[in-house]
């Protein structure tokens, strides 16, 4: 069999040794990571929930998903190389069973060779310029489409992809030198980036592709891939507080976090360039620039209390002007931005203003390390949202709104716990693992956190806990979910870390997320491709053919078991009809939702037809409509008369959703692109402001009918 496997290869390193101007050189397996691939498929064989032999059909889907992890829009390779490729479908499990990663690294080089060529192709084309009187279309979306036939094929489609970026300058109001300098410039930051790919972005690309024919959600993370999701759920780092970006080969400060050491010390602004990192006052900085970023990152971050010294080269400053060496005592620092957050809306109806506190939750955080020492103040979406919602009490909110857009999940004890804030103790969720045992999940304390009218805001991109945590509150009747259908994973994952099993010292081999139960609703069913279906829906720009659960092939079916034993605390049977007619009326004059509902049509349209022209006055025309559209939509809402809180966050429209300037967001001055994603960030949410539109409206019937009342609010107290 290895002898099958060195043929292979032979064959896959002849073909890369036809190379281009600026190419890379080959990327080589490293002992540790052959090793690591062999101990996860050992892990996976023996406690994956799903069951799947590590044999050759296995291989030919790792084979499909390295190719799709690739060159998933078909712009590298041509029918040619999948050819050449077509022995290696079926020997990746050799691969790994046999420890020898060389055919996936010798599939990765000649993909990197490829890339190579294709923007030095790219390069060329900007000396002969472009016709853009002639009528021809570029398919911008590819996925689905055949590879290239020939190097012909791929040529011009990749003659069509540079004019397009070429007419988007254009039409932006670039002329052509400052197009070619863009361009030319965007190619050699795609071959520097190139240079920097290593030996751990290649195995883990191939790991992944591995773990996720098993089932979507299980994954590889290399040793700081596992750093940046500890990251995640914690919400915690050690480091100088600072959101660095890579900006033309420099490390650029985005952002300084308020109460960090650089925020604190005065001495580092928005856009100055950290050229060198030293660890300690007296070690001279290494040189970082033109490093990659995480490199970069990973020497600024350390132990608390360490010293970590800057070379900076000052945002106002040339390339040749001063440096300044500043140094800092790294500190914890607190990811806040990540953490949930509360606003108040409020809805005037007539007379009456009725004040809805929204709770926006990114994620089911928790740090699992500071909770096992028992740190009394870990961090925790659950007490977070706890603390909001005394604050909102005091603010004398008529109800709460808890938006879970986004929110892929997280901890699966936080949903528990954050279900429990609004209901009195019983189940929340069930789960069965890979020998079918059930266990059901329950919240244990007394009381409520919050007993008044409530609402969950999901869309197809809230997941996991956020179902969790959304069924729970619509099994209970205890609220109104509104949105979109949620993203359909009903499955749990645990994190195995694999240097532990093998007794490792130092980190070598990093770490499994993979699936070990299925999760269930307490009323039976699962979330799982359905997703949690709501009860008022909003209307939703997401193609849920190619994103969510049922978009995956492989994904685990829907299933249903016994119901546990719980009793709804409220029955919302008659008052959502009511809702729901009142929201349809006041959606139907309702101006900017009607401007959303014209955007979503537009957005299917565009879906559908895949296809941009290239002819200049074609697209003219079209950006003189989308032009006037955005002048209309501002006219028409200054001539609105405002006075509520929800509508000072009046459309701004023009900031919002700018013409396009054809540039990438690193290509834009720093400024700019900073006061474009306030801009965004600032724009009118249309769907939480009618979401608090339809808990004022219930909050009016509640007070208005003491019998409904009765049946939809719960008679537990407060705790």
């Amino acid at each position: 069999m290895k002898n099958k496997l060195r043929w292979l290869l032979l064959a896959f390193t002849s073909a890369t040794l036809i190379t281009t101007q600026a190419a890379t050189a080959p990327i080589s397996p490293l002992q540790q990571q052959s090793q690591a691939a062999y101990l996860s498929a050992e892990v996976f064989s023996r406690y994956h929930y799903k069951s799947v032999p590590l044999d050759d059909a296995t291989s030919s889907k790792i084979f499909d998903n390295y190719l799709k992890a690739l060159d998933g829009e078909k712009v590298f390779f041509i029918q040619a190389d999948i050819n050449q490729f077509a022995n290696a479908r079926t020997k990746l499990d050799d691969a790994i069973l046999n420890e020898d990663l060389s055919i996936p690294f010798a599939i990765h080089n000649l993909y990197q060779q490829r890339l190579t060529e294709r923007i030095n192709y790219a390069r060329s084309l900007l000396k002969q310029g472009f016709d853009f009187k002639t009528n021809e279309s570029y398919q911008y979306a590819r996925e689905k489409a055949a590879w290239p036939k020939s190097e012909e094929e791929l040529n011009d489609l990749w003659r069509k992809r540079v004019k397009n970026d070429w007419l988007r300058l254009k039409l932006a109001g670039k002329d052509t030198k400052n197009i070619t300098d863009t361009l030319n410039k965007r190619y050699d930051n795609s071959l520097k980036s190139i240079a920097k790919v290593k030996s751990d972005d290649v195995f883990q690309s191939f790991m992944n592709a591995y773990a996720m024919t098993i089932d979507p959600h299980t994954n590889y993370f290399g040793i700081r891939a596992s750093e940046d999701f500890d990251i995640s759920m914690r919400l915690s780092l050690v480091g100088i507080g600072a959101v660095l970006q890579d900006k033309d080969e420099y490390t650029t400060i985005r952002e300084l976090v308020a109460g960090g050491p650089a925020a604190l010390s005065g001495k580092l602004n928005v856009g100055d360039r950290i050229v060198g990192v030293g660890q300690g006052e007296k070690n001279p900085p290494t040189e970082v620039l033109g490093w990659r970023l995480d490199d970069t990152v990973a020497l600024i971050r350390g132990a608390e209390d360490s010293v970590v010294l800057l070379d900076v080269l000052p945002a106002e400053a040339g390339p040749d002007g001063k440096h300044k060496l500043i140094a800092l005592v790294r500190k914890k620092i607190s990811l806040d931005n990540q953490a949930a957050k509360k606003s108040i809306i409020e809805v005037k109806e007539g007379d009456t203003t009725r004040h809805i506190g929204v709770i926006s939750l990114p994620g089911f955080y928790q740090d699992f390390t500071a909770r096992q020492k028992g740190d009394k103040n870990y961090k925790s979406a659950t007490r977070d949202v706890a603390r909001l919602l005394e604050e909102l009490k005091k603010d004398k909110v008529d109800s709460v709104l808890v938006d879970l857009r986004n929110n892929g999940g997280g901890s699966l004890d936080e949903a528990v716990e954050l279900t429990g804030l609004f209901i009195d103790k019983g189940p929340v969720l069930q789960q069965r693992d890979s020998k079918g045992n059930i266990k059901v999940e329950t919240d244990v304390n007394d009381g409520l956190a919050w007993n008044g009218s409530l609402g969950v805001l999901i869309n197809r991109a809230s997941a996991s806990a956020s179902e969790i945590f959304a069924a729970a509150i619509q099994d209970y009747g205890r609220g109104i979910v509104i949105g979109e259908p949620s993203f359909g994973k009903g499955t749990v994952q645990s994190v195995v870390n694999l240097d532990q099993l093998a007794r490792n010292e130092q980190p070598r081999y990093g770490e499994l997320k993979m699936t070990i139960a299925q999760f269930f609703r307490i009323n039976g069913g699962t979330t799982q491709l359905r997703g949690v279906t709501p009860d008022i829906s909003l209307p939703s720009m997401t193609n849920a053919e190619d994103y969510g659960e049922s978009s995956y092939d492989n994904a685990l079916p829907w299933t249903q078991i016994q119901a546990a034993d719980y009793k709804p605390t409220g029955n919302l049977t008659d008052i959502v009809p009511l809702l729901t007619a009142t929201h349809n009326a006041r959606i139907s004059k309702d101006k900017d939702f009607q401007f959303l509902q014209q955007d979503i049509a537009e957005l299917v349209s565009l879906r559908k037809k895949n296809l941009i022209s290239l002819n200049e006055a074609e697209r003219r025309k079209e950006r003189a409509t989308q032009e006037a559209k955005l002048k209309s939509r501002e006219k028409a809402t200054e001539s609105v008369k405002t006075g509520k809180t929800s509508d000072k966050k009046a459309i701004a429209t023009k900031s919002a959703t700018p013409q396009d300037d054809g540039l990438l967001s690193n290509e834009r001055n720093l400024s700019a692109d900073i006061a474009l994603e306030k801009a965004r960030k600032d724009a009118k949410d249309v769907l939480l402001t009618e979401a608090a539109h339809i808990l004022s409206d219930e909050v009016g019937l509640l007070k208005a009918d003491a019998k409904l009342s009765a049946s939809v609010l719960p008679k537990v107290e407060v705790r």
